[in-house]
């Protein structure tokens, strides 16, 4: 059990005021230790496997999210990419979309893909479109509930392909940062025939409700209002932008775009928090999933035992595979590629789905730092097989990214703005907003007295 003392200002009256809370359990104490009740729904939460090197996981039958791993070939070289130095395995082709398809049904549950989500990755999936073209057609005809989902570069798109996203129901996210992109490449937004193969493709799904623009955040592009704005400058409207999550670092490249000063990690922290109680950005998926997501574990006590990691591929209900058959830890590796922990990514075949053990994983409750941290419930333990300086790397910048959910969250709840929290976490973590013990500050943070 790891509880924080959350110390915090009602706005306009700058009064001080001071709460409990309770990470495993999700309870908020007032300062004579009385719980409050936020009014929740009392809910069935049901514990996760606890996932690591020496508790693998084997995988269900009963698939609710199949990715498909199409190969790790891409039209960009994205500097942040987790696949960029990803040993790749035997490109698969055309020629085994039918086998494939003939083997589904042997470890695949699914009658007619009721609930289910069938993910085509690459790499860029577009590059294969050859494979894909079949591929889906073929899981469409015979899951017909199945739903279908793409996320592309949007560089390689035409009419045709997009009548054809359109005709088979997709659902597409076009990876594009908006004023970061030029860590990605040549923006397609510059490109004339591009930009108009991208807005097709819009007004094909969005009316549906099927598309969005996937932007990631990092060092050179921390703004989610920033990067709201400038989609409704291109554009000329406030367009869906899906992900809005800080990038994590898979190797020097994703290295080089996280927050290493502890000044700039007190200033990304108190600048999204502003925009987040202006309003701003509202229309990342990111900031309205989090947020809700924090309010609802505290007034449904949401225990951690049911915390599983945020990309969801410690539940033996979601499973990456490529065309071979090879399953693998997610759709970001290859058959051939070792984990940070010395394991390879191949951690079965779907001919012997009774032997799969996912054993590249960590669940947080395996580490030191997530257990003693007040945004668990939030962040959800990062990604779940990074290790060493990576994984360090990567969950100093997610707690700075995650912690102005937190604070917008904990003033929504409590009508109280929360400054600093003592706790187990890390010493440098506890004075969030940078307004306590000096630490070096620009004009942009915010102030303490809050308005």
């Amino acid at each position: 059990m790891a509880r924080f003392i959350i110390r915090c200002v009602k706005p306009i009256t700058n009064e001080p005021i001071d709460f409990w809370y309770d990470n495993m359990t999700s309870q908020v104490f007032d300062a004579d230790n009385k719980e409050i009740d936020f009014g929740g729904v009392k809910k069935d939460y049901k514990s996760v496997e606890t996932v690591s090197k020496n508790t693998p996981l084997g995988k269900s039958r009963n698939i609710k999210k199949l990715k498909i791993q199409l190969g790790l070939s891409c039209n960009y070289e994205c500097t942040y990419c987790s696949q960029r130095f990803v040993p790749k395995a035997d490109e698969t082709n055309k020629d085994d979309v039918e086998p494939f398809l003939a083997q589904l049904p042997t470890w695949f549950e699914s009658v007619d893909g009721e609930d289910v989500r069938v993910e085509f990755w690459g790499g860029e999936p577009l590059v294969y479109w050859k494979s894909l073209k079949p591929l889906a057609e073929g899981i469409k005809a015979r899951y017909p509930k199945a739903e279908l989902t793409m996320i592309t570069n949007g560089t390689l798109l035409d009419e045709e392909k997009s009548d054809w996203l359109d005709a088979l129901d997709f659902r597409v996210g076009i990876s594009h940062d908006g004023p970061g992109y030029h860590v990605r490449g040549l923006d397609p937004f510059d490109d004339e025939e591009k930009l108009h193969n991208i807005i097709y493709l819009w007004t094909k799904l969005n009316p549906k409700g099927k598309i969005s623009f996937n932007a990631m955040v990092h060092k050179n592009n921390l703004s989610r209002a920033a990067i709201s704005a400038w989609f409704k400058e291109k554009l000329g409207f406030d367009a869906l932008i899906g992900e809005g999550a800080f990038i994590d670092p898979y190797d020097e490249g994703g290295a080089s775009l996280c927050i290493t000063d502890p000044a700039e990690h007190i200033e990304s922290r108190s600048n999204s928090f502003k925009e987040l109680r202006a309003g701003l950005g509202s229309n990342l998926g990111v900031t309205q999933t989090k947020i809700k997501n924090f309010i609802d574990s505290i007034k449904n006590k949401q225990p951690a035992t049911s915390v599983g990691q945020k990309c969801g591929m410690d539940r033996p209900e979601d499973i990456a595979v490529d065309l071979k058959g090879n399953v693998l830890t997610c759709q970001n590796v290859s058959a051939v590629a070792t984990g940070f922990n010395g394991e390879s990514h191949l951690i079965g075949n779907v001919a012997d789905y009774d032997n799969i053990k996912l054993n590249t994983s960590t669940h947080w409750s395996h580490r030191d730092e997530c257990p003693n941290c007040p945004v668990l419930q939030i962040c959800q333990g990062s990604c779940m097989f990074l290790h060493g300086p990576m994984w360090e790397l990567g969950c100093d910048n997610a707690y700075s990214d995650n912690i102005p959910f937190f604070l917008a969250g904990w003033e929504m709840l409590t009508g109280a703005v929360p400054y600093y929290i003592e706790g187990p976490q890390k010493a440098d973590r506890q004075d969030v907003l940078g307004v306590v013990n000096g630490i070096p500050k620009t004009k942009k943070v915010i102030n303490i007295k809050v308005v």
